[in-house]
């Protein structure tokens, strides 16, 4: 049901059966290592490209989430997922070999609850039974698209981040009522902004204002109030785009809490682990989503989330092109079952 102007009520809370989560060898060095499923020991993964490697993450992601939800690919209707390379090859090369039928999804690193939820509307209406969709980026791939090669060895600023080599996916399907998992309540979809920022190593600072902008619609579509949610957490500000989104927020009037305001960006690695500003990447929040703060919500930590995945929808060209950068942010609500109220 469509909630205000930019936002879904989904009544049926589809459910998120079970998840596949992979990652690289700077995530297990970090945090969260506990809630991955699968952890590489270098970035090459036995592949001969960075590329394939990332399509591995993507394709043994799926694998996880359909072993451990019990489902073989041949039920699943459909993969939404993406990626940040040219034409997201590694997630339409997974889903070559996975055999699903696909839609390819880009929205930068805004892409894991742009599919969640597409997929939960899908799913809500009865457009499928089960569905999967995820999102993935590859350290050493990335930066050799948008910034230099990592042998190249180019120093960053402090505003720089460092890119998660990860895959987080979900299985969705219809709620079963006696299960306890988690499900999905609504979904605002963002609107693209742009404040005229222009540098790529300060993808923090350009995704803040849209970040700020999608959470104030959320409030405002389904008139509740912050409290309502234990835990709202940013896809991959950073520490300069989180700071500023927090100050954004409560000059708008929407008071937060700032234990109740984190970033997956921020939870994923260590304090003494080079990431300057923090993590970022499309596999950013669907890693952290999928693996550790799923884990917290079946745990009791939390009661319900509100999961904010940004995106800088720029790319080489535009950049070279000396355009600014556009950016966009998707929330998704998220409860363990029979939670309502």
């Amino acid at each position: 049901m469509l909630k205000g102007h930019q936002s879904w009520v989904f009544a049926n809370r589809p459910m998120i059966s079970a998840t596949g989560v992979t990652g690289g060898p700077f995530e297990a060095n970090g945090k969260l290592a506990n809630d991955f499923d699968l952890l590489y020991e270098d970035l090459w993964m036995g592949k001969e490209s960075y590329e394939k490697a990332h399509r591995l993450l993507l394709e043994e992601a799926i694998k996880m989430a359909l072993k451990k939800g019990a489902v073989q690919k041949e039920q699943v209707q459909f993969l939404f997922a993406g990626d940040l390379i040219n034409q997201i090859t590694p997630t339409s090369f997974a889903a070559r070999t996975m055999q699903v039928p696909y839609f390819g999804l880009f929205g930068a690193c805004s892409t894991s609850m742009e599919g969640l939820a597409l997929s939960s509307f899908v799913v809500n209406y009865q457009g499928a039974k089960y569905v999967l969709t995820g999102a993935s980026s590859h350290n050493a791939a990335v930066e050799k698209q948008f910034r230099y090669p990592t042998e190249y060895g180019g120093q960053k600023p402090p505003t720089a981040q460092w890119t998660i080599t990860g895959a987080g996916v979900a299985l969705v399907q219809p709620n079963e009522p006696r299960k306890e998992l988690p499900v999905t309540t609504s979904a605002t979809i963002g609107k693209v902004i742009d404040m005229g920022l222009t540098d790529p190593f300060n993808m923090g600072g350009a995704m803040a204002p849209a970040a700020a902008d999608t959470i104030m619609a959320h409030f405002r579509d389904l008139q509740l109030d912050p409290s309502h949610y234990d835990l709202i957490v940013t896809g991959d500000l950073g520490r300069v785009g989180h700071d500023t989104a927090f100050e954004l927020l409560n000059k708008s009037g929407l008071k937060l809490e700032r234990k109740q305001f984190q970033d997956c960006g921020l939870l994923m690695y260590k304090d003494d682990q080079p990431v300057q500003s923090g993590g970022s990447g499309a596999g950013c929040s669907a890693t952290v989503l999928y693996g550790h703060l799923l884990n917290q919500l079946k745990k009791g930590t939390y009661q319900r989330m509100l999961v904010v995945a940004t995106g800088a929808l720029l790319s080489p060209l535009s950049f070279q092109q000396s355009e600014s950068i556009p950016c966009i942010a998707h929330a998704v609500a998220i409860e363990m079952n029979g939670e309502k109220g």
